[in-house]
């Protein structure tokens, strides 16, 4: 996913947030967001990491 969509997503949570009076739900799940984007960019760090060393193995 881009940047601009998690933006468009925090605009969002924000603009219910506020109407809804559920600001530390909004940062809470911001909190969440990042952790998970953050995982995920990992697994994905370590994914490539193995189908290299995998790729080169069979050569």
């Amino acid at each position: 996913m881009s940047n601009w969509l998690y933006i468009l997503y925090a605009v969002i949570l924000g603009i219910v947030s506020t109407f809804t009076g559920e600001i530390v739900t909004f940062v809470m799940l911001g909190v969440i967001l990042i952790a998970l984007n953050n995982i995920n960019s990992t697994l994905k760090k370590i994914y490539l990491q193995n189908n290299e060393r995998s790729n080169n193995e069979d050569k």
